[in-house]
Order: C-alpha cells, then sequence, then structure tokens
C-alpha cells in the first residue's frame, strides 16, 4: 500500500499543477475580457459624445415672424446633431447695428411662421443675444443670426442688426455666424439654407471641440439671382470701397477679389469678421 502511494503521489502533483495553471490561464482571460469590455466601453461613450447634438441659438434682426428665421429654424430641426433655441426680436430692428438696450429686458413667448417654439425680445438684435446668454442663462455652442432678408455686405456690414447679434454673441464668447439673403422677389432663402447647412456641417466637430473660437465671427451673404444660379462660394475680405450693392449679374465675370464683387458677380460670399466695429451706442 505504501508503494502504492509513492507512485501515485507524483502523478496528483502533476494533476494540481496542470489544474492551477488553468485556473490561472482562466483568470488571466476574464482579466484581458475585462479590459477589452472597459475599452469597447470608452470607444462606445467616445462615439456617443462625437454624436452629442450641439446647442444652436438662432436670432435675427427682421423679427421673430420673419421668413428667413423660419426656413432656417426648420432646417436646423431636422438635423439629429442640433438642438434649436429661438430667440429673436419681437418686431423688425433691421439697420440697428449693436444696439442695445439698458437695463432689464422684457420679453414674451412666441412662435416662428411655421409654429417652433421662440421668445421674442422687446428689443435690437443684440439685445435678443444679451437676454439669452444673460438673462435667461443660456450656454449655447453656437449662435445664427438671419437668415436676413436682404445682403450685408461691403458699406452695410457695420450698420447690419444681422451681424450687430453675431458680434454681440462674440463679445460674449460664443462662436457665432451671421447669414443673408439678397433681396428678391422671392428672395433665395432655399440656397442660403443649403450653405448654412454646409458651413455647420464643415465646423461642427470644431463647435464641438472649442476649438471655432469667438475672436471672430463668419458673415455668409447669398445673392438671389435674377436668371440662373450663383456660381458658387467664395472666402473674401469685406469690400474696402463703397458701390451699388443690389446690381447682381449672376453670370458676371469679374474677379470676386471681395465681398462686393463677389456678390454682384453671383458668388455667395464668406467673411471673416472682427467681434466688434458695429453701432453701440444704447438705442
Amino acid at each position: 500500500m505504501k508503494k502504492l502511494l509513492t507512485l501515485l503521489f507524483p502523478l496528483l502533483l502533476v494533476a494540481g499543477a496542470c489544474s492551477d495553471a488553468g485556473a490561472g490561464d482562466a483568470s488571466e482571460s476574464a482579466d484581458n475580457d475585462h479590459h477589452e469590455r472597459r475599452g469597447s466601453t470608452t470607444e462606445s461613450e467616445a462615439e456617443s459624445s462625437d454624436d452629442e447634438p450641439v446647442t444652436v441659438l438662432v436670432t435675427n434682426d427682421d423679427g421673430v415672424g420673419a421668413e428667413g428665421i423660419d426656413a432656417l429654424v426648420e432646417a436646423l430641426d431636422a438635423r439629429n446633431d442640433v438642438e434649436v433655441v429661438v430667440v429673436a426680436p419681437a418686431e423688425n430692428a433691421s439697420a440697428t447695428g449693436g444696439k442695445t438696450t439698458g437695463g432689464q429686458l422684457q420679453a414674451t413667448q412666441a412662435t416662428t411662421a411655421s409654429g417652433y417654439e421662440a421668445t421674442a425680445v422687446d428689443g435690437f438684435p443684440a439685445d435678443a443675444v444679451i437676454y439669452a446668454l444673460e438673462q435667461e442663462g443660456l450656454e449655447p455652442d453656437l449662435v445664427i443670426s438671419g437668415i436676413n432678408d436682404g445682403q450685408n455686405i461691403a458699406q452695410v456690414v457695420n450698420i447690419s442688426g444681422t451681424v450687430g447679434a453675431a458680434r454681440q454673441a462674440a463679445q460674449l464668447g460664443v462662436p457665432a455666424l451671421a447669414t443673408s439673403q439678397g433681396f428678391g422677389d422671392p428672395p433665395d432663402f432655399p440656397t442660403a439654407v443649403e450653405l448654412v447647412m454646409d458651413w455647420l456641417d464643415d465646423n461642427i466637430a470644431a463647435i464641438r471641440d472649442g476649438s471655432l473660437g469667438s475672436d471672430t465671427i463668419s458673415s455668409l451673404n447669398v445673392p438671389t439671382c435674377p436668371q440662373g444660379s450663383i456660381q458658387g462660394l467664395v472666402e473674401v475680405p469685406v469690400s474696402s470701397t463703397e458701390g451699388d450693392i443690389a446690381a447682381v449679374d449672376c453670370a458676371g465675370t469679374a474677379q470676386p477679389t471681395d465681398d462686393l464683387t463677389a456678390f454682384t458677380n453671383g458668388w455667395a460670399s464668406l467673411t471673416v469678421l472682427e467681434p466688434t466695429g458695429s453701432i453701440t451706442e444704447d438705442g
């Protein structure tokens, strides 16, 4: 019997060692699976962050019931990557630049022409931005001002309420886009809407990660072509000279070197503006 135990003992040791090794492998495998699951969760969370909607505050200078802001809001609301908040002047406040109203601002609940919930501010376009950010405490990722009925190029830039609202947003630390559709009967708002959506697609990653910044604003102006369609989009500076901003020829051949020559020759123009320079005195 002792001899039998002597023969079996080494076999039992070997079996035990194999069992321990198997348990170790299983434990290591479980740890690896755990780390893989954690890694997958992290990647999933990153993807989820990339898909998080950005909050866009929409305002204008034509008033909350205007056709241009309605077209813009409807297009933004149809996107899955955007949450829309509308705060705009209660009435038309065109050509008021960056004027502001002193004291506590008053506002009422309203809707856009298509029925989207909005806040109507009794004041200027810049007031609407101040009300949204300072009195209501909204924290948008982007402000879009427009779509204005009428071009805001060349000598008109600094008296534009559309631009004034965008500049006010930038002064309060929020990236902004001012957008305007050239006069027409009817104005070609669908083309401006399409270009705004393209601009948003190109910049949404920078809006999300905060790299777009508010040290400048962008201003988009889109002609309404009497015949044909726009020739494209060009990035140009604001014209330093005055000219006829209404004489639009969408078949024009002049080189689009600034917003005036671009617009009047049928090009949509994208310009970069400083966040100051608008009319700022109290109205």
